[in-house]
């Protein structure tokens, strides 16, 4: 059975698709066969979920079966709000559970899936159960998607404080550098982060045009930390 490793991110926005479909192209690279998830699509109209398009596109593979049957985004609705009140909205209640047999049926297939996250850690996909009760449930690591823009050092530092705290493992930090910040900052932070995590591999995503040139060398940690 293959691993299934979640990407979450500090807040919506913040990179989560754009990082999910690089990672997995820099896995399918070296030969892993990786697929994508998304755990639930909201302010979605299309039949495959938006995420799971871009993803495809930044993989620079065509969409897969699973995608067609639904099984890389169970959930998608129309209204661009939080998972609950977009399933509310159309009448329905998540079910992680299904979720987690999707990522299950998946990871039998797969040797890794990325499954990514809607918003930020605490995002509740029912009133009471949100993507950090998910991941503890499934004991399923996770990859941060963090930046330099203002206020990331406070978003950062309480995600991973709630991960450690719940005892879910973080297996590297994404800094991804879009939009671009005063330069002092974007330094001041990535300095921060690795006095504050020096266990955990941080990988700069620089900014630029999509998809933008990535090193693949500058992956190798975080590889081996997921392989």
């Amino acid at each position: 059975m293959g691993r299934i490793i979640g990407i979450t991110g500090i807040d919506t926005g913040i990179g989560k698709t754009y990082v999910t479909g690089l990672l997995a192209r820099v896995l399918n690279n070296r030969g892993i066969r990786v697929i994508t998830a998304k755990a639930v699509q909201t302010g979605s109209s299309t039949q495959i979920a938006e995420d799971i398009l871009q993803h495809r596109r930044l993989m620079g593979i065509p969409l897969q079966k699973e995608d067609e049957a639904g099984l890389t985004c169970p959930y998608s609705y129309r209204l661009p709000a939080s998972p609950q009140l977009a399933a509310r909205e159309e009448g329905e209640t998540i079910d992680p559970s299904k979720i987690a047999s999707c990522l299950t049926t998946l990871a039998h297939a797969w040797d890794i899936v990325l499954v990514e996250g809607a918003g930020g850690l605490l995002v509740p996909l029912t009133d009471r159960y949100t993507f950090l009760s998910f991941f503890q449930e499934y004991r399923i690591p996770v990859c941060l998607v963090t930046s330099a823009r203002l206020g990331s050092i406070n978003h950062t530092w309480l995600t991973m404080e709630m991960l450690l705290q719940h005892d879910i493992e973080v297996l590297s930090i994404f800094y991804n550098l879009f939009p671009p910040a005063y330069p002092p900052i974007t330094e001041d932070s990535y300095n921060l982060f690795s006095s504050l995590w020096p266990t955990i591999p941080i990988v700069r995503i620089p900014y630029g045009d999509d998809p933008r040139p990535i090193e693949e060398t500058r992956f190798a940690p975080v590889l081996r930390a997921i392989t």
